[in-house]
Formats: C-alpha cells, structure tokens, sequence
C-alpha cells in the first residue's frame, strides 16, 4: 500500500494505493494519522480509488484508523469506495460505521455540513 497526501481546505486527503493487507500497512497508516493528529489535523478522508484489494486485516485497518481520529476529536470518511470494497463493508455491516462517499467531492463536502 501507498499513501499520498493532499489538502483540499482544512480536509486531508489521503490517497491509499495497492492491496490493503494488514502487516506494515496497519503501521503506515496508523503512523500517518497520529502525524496529523500532532499537527491538529482531525478532518481525514482514505480516498480508496487506487485500492485493488483488501482483506479482513486491512478493513480493520481502517476500523483502527476510524477509533483514532474518532477518539481524538476528528473524522475519518472513506471515498472512491469501488463495488468490490462496497460490497466488503456491506456484508460486515461497516457501512453503518464508516460515511462512505463514491467520490471525493461528496467526501470533502460533507465535512461543511
């Protein structure tokens, strides 16, 4: 996995690239976030476009990312959700968990709510 991150105002955009599959991928991730958080960061979208595949381990990944920023005040919301990774988050009920936007203007936007 790789991540890019952009600003679009006071949202960051994190761009995750590849396979999700836990290992170092959790660490990344989880690394990236408190970095933010340090820097009074709290508003995050994972804009999952480039994501080719995810397993069990990295839906906790993002559940563990979700709890962090949550905990801290902040928001993570997920964009570009493709069929595949919809379906994943709808057969384990995550869709009630996470604001999931099908792009990353519907994402940002809902930060202005």
């Amino acid at each position: 996995m790789t991540i890019i991150e952009k600003a679009v105002g006071d949202v960051v955009v994190l761009e995750l690239a590849g396979k999700i599959m836990g290992g170092p991928d959790a660490s990344l991730l989880n690394d990236k976030l408190h970095d933010l958080l340090d820097k009074g960061k709290t508003k995050v979208i994972a804009d999952l476009a480039g994501v080719s595949w995810m397993n069990s381990s990295g839906l906790g990944i993002l559940i563990g990312g979700l709890t962090t920023m949550r905990n801290n005040g902040g928001d993570l919301k997920l964009s570009g959700v493709t069929e595949r990774i919809q379906s994943l988050l709808m057969i384990t009920k995550l869709l009630t968990v996470f604001d999931a936007h099908d792009s990353l203007e519907k994402a940002v936007a809902s930060f202005k709510k």
